[in-house]
């Protein structure tokens, strides 16, 4: 809906129709805000539109919800569309298409997967359907007490923590040996101790093997999720597998995908096949550090590429110059944030690095409301070029990571991130700020470093 309000800006109406199909109810929406409107931290779920399809349409946008595009034929230069309310299909030609398709959320294929009351937390109508249930008032079945989240990434994390909010008795289990493998492990072991800090049963290194159903009616309701260790028993799953790019529609067209499985584009986000654009979750990214390309399934990256090619088909030129791996979450009382590249990223794309930590607070030491930090940060052993940085720590240490992902964005080294001019009054920080210690630090280490 970026890409269709951006080219309405630049064309009218009498010079470009603009027609949009969503199979859902809902358009221009916050999915990040989902795991918060579960957790009854936003109140109401029109609180996460932020325009809705009448809106659109009075800017001359044609949006037709309840409806799923089930084809596309390059050689006509149309798209098949099922009305999922009527029961009818059409083909709708175009001149240009826009493939914003998104991610799907991973589901395992393991017995018992199908049952009822096991959710991915995907889409606004998922986050009405899960705080129905757990607010149920009976009338179909009695509201969860037990609940298991497969998957301790971020969308895991938040609802783990959502639901111990509702009052839950709350498992996470997670495959790898920590939550939020995009951290290191040393940093992950601080977020297993802030879940676990909350009330919930964390099992690392443990891998789901199945799930346990009352065996009713067409697969029955999940009772319990199964690893090789232990059966847990669950009232509602909640999956944080994470998600993949929804392709099958572009790859079954022909449109051809890149080496990271997400649709190829250019940087005007136009694919191989002229006229047809792609943008959002089910994009290919260029990493600005590691050189590669990669899947970032981030709000902030969609909305920026829905409006490169919006502006591009409206007439304009714009262009989307990649992506640093930036991003943050609130766990618990913790604020985690990372961007750039961690130490196993960092090896794959052939760096020698070098790292170093500061533990500090987020504003004077003296000053009331002073909280913890952690800062990580890596650098290319010898050269000093900023590699990447995560951050741990109470209120006011996250956003403290925008200032490193600018720094790597202008592929600075630490020293001249030690140099920058940074603000500094007592109650927003100490003198030196925790991202100049750890540049510090960092700049020490690589200085250290064997020539």
């Amino acid at each position: 809906m970026t890409a269709a309000s951006q080219a309405r800006r630049r064309r009218d109406a009498d010079e470009l129709e603009i027609v949009a199909f969503e199979r859902g109810e809902h358009t221009s929406y916050s999915a990040c805000g989902i795991p918060y409107f579960i957790a009854g931290d936003v109140g109401a779920l029109d609180d996460l539109v932020a325009r809705t399809p009448a809106e659109h349409r009075a800017r001359d946008i044609d949006v037709h919800l309840r409806h799923e595009v089930v084809a596309i034929d390059l050689a006509r230069r149309a798209v098949q569309v099922a009305d999922l309310d009527g029961g009818t299909e059409r083909w709708e030609p175009f001149d240009s298409l826009v493939y914003a398709t998104g991610s799907v959320p991973m589901r395992p294929d393991l017995p018992g997967s199908d049952a009822d009351g096991i959710f991915g937390v995907q889409t606004l109508d998922d986050g009405a359907l899960i705080r129905r249930v757990l607010e149920s008032d009976g009338a179909d079945r009695p509201p969860p007490r037990r609940a298991v989240v497969v998957g301790g990434g971020y969308i895991g994390l938040e609802m783990a923590e959502a639901l111990v909010k509702h009052g839950l008795d709350v498992t996470l289990i997670e495959a790898a040996a920590h939550p939020m493998s995009t951290l290191d492990p040393d940093v992950g072991a601080l977020i297993a101790d802030a879940i676990r800090g909350v009330g919930v049963t964390l099992y690392e290194g443990e891998r789901v093997t199945g799930f346990g159903t009352d065996g009713g009616r067409g697969g029955g309701h999940v009772t319990s999720v199964a690893t090789a260790e232990r059966e847990v028993p669950a009232d509602i799953v909640l999956l944080g597998l994470g998600s993949r790019p929804n392709v099958a529609l572009a790859r079954d067209a022909g449109i051809p995908l890149g080496t990271s499985g997400g649709v190829a584009v250019d940087r005007r986000m136009q694919t191989q096949i002229a006229a047809v654009w792609a943008a959002g979750d089910c994009v290919e990214s260029f990493h600005r550090v590691s050189r590669a390309p990669v899947v970032v399934a981030l709000g902030t990256h969609a909305n920026k590429q829905g409006r490169v090619a919006g502006i591009n088909i409206g007439g304009g030129y714009a262009a989307f110059h990649g992506v640093v791996g930036t991003a943050v979450s609130k766990i618990c009382e913790y604020e985690v944030a990372r961007t750039g590249l961690n130490e196993r990223e960092a090896a794959a794309a052939g760096f020698q690095y070098v790292t170093a930590e500061f533990e500090g607070t987020t504003r004077a030491g003296y000053f009331p409301g002073t909280m913890p930090i952690r800062i990580k940060m890596l650098a290319e052993r010898r050269t000093g070029r900023l590699l990447g940085a995560q951050i741990v720590g109470r209120e006011g240490a996250a956003k403290r990571i925008d200032v490193i992902a600018l720094a790597l964005w202008n592929e600075m080294t630490v020293e001249d991130l030690l140099g920058t001019d940074l603000s500094y009054a007592p109650p927003f920080s100490p003198v030196w700020d925790p991202v100049l210690v750890a540049a510090r630090r960092t700049f020490e280490a690589v200085e250290g470093g064997p020539a």
